[in-house]
């Protein structure tokens, strides 16, 4: 299949760009710990609810923080830590996520140099905060490469619904028939597809390819792969 018609291309942060585990297993657990005092009676029943392995400081494929929104983890956190709010929880989890050191999945600024000079407009669209999201892009040196970032507070939604995809399209003047949604949730797949998108999972979050491969155009094994398939 020849896709150099693809003219645009979305990626989500977590998982794509930056690997899953590598990056929030063990800010993860250092979070729980400090919103549970330690307390092991809150704090093993919080990492269960939020889908965490405490001894091995990883993710399950299953956990609901994988394509979440904040909001939705400060939902579901929330019952075992009453004595905060969603909103103040949300603060306290953007603000330790700023500092979360992103291990990238391959090195960006060549990476995504190399894309930009092929003539592709590229975006993040990401559950995240926007506020941590821009941190972390910016940290990577790779914010100023990007047209488009938001996050699930943009005022886009947040994924699985097409809205952040859809204001790219807007943003860049391009039809999603040329553009392509690149994750490693299905989430992001089913917002590419929503969105009238091609769709790329990458095997550098959590999920595997059996999980992913249902819902995408292609399974890459990470986002090094995207230049060969796209031919460039």
């Amino acid at each position: 299949m020849n896709n150099a018609y693809i003219r645009g291309l979305v990626f989500d942060k977590d998982g794509t760009l930056f690997d899953f585990n590598a990056t929030w297993g063990a800010w993860a657990r250092d979070v729980f710990v400090a919103e549970t005092k330690g307390d092991p009676d809150r704090l093993e029943p919080l990492a269960n609810a939020l889908g965490y392995d405490l001894e091995k400081g990883l993710f399950h494929p299953g956990s609901l923080v994988i394509a979440s929104t904040v909001s939705e983890i400060a939902e579901a956190a929330l019952p075992f830590v009453p004595e905060t709010s969603v909103e103040a929880l949300i603060m306290r989890f953007n603000a330790a996520a700023i500092d979360a050191p992103q291990v990238e999945t391959t090195p960006l600024v060549p990476f995504l140099t190399s894309l930009r000079e092929a003539g592709l407009k590229l975006g993040v669209a990401t559950n995240d905060g926007e506020e941590p999201a821009r941190a972390h892009l910016a940290a990577a040196g790779t914010e100023a490469l990007f047209d488009y970032i938001v996050g699930s507070d943009s005022g886009f939604g947040g994924k699985p619904a097409a809205g952040q995809l859809h204001g790219f399209c807007a943003a860049t003047s391009l039809d999603a028939s040329v553009c392509a949604m690149v994750g490693d949730s299905t989430h992001d797949l089913h917002a590419g597809r929503a969105a009238g998108m091609v769709t790329v999972a990458v095997l550098t979050g959590v999920a595997g390819r059996e999980e992913l491969s249902p819902h995408a155009d292609v399974v890459l094994n990470s986002i090094a792969d995207l230049p060969a398939w796209l031919g460039i």
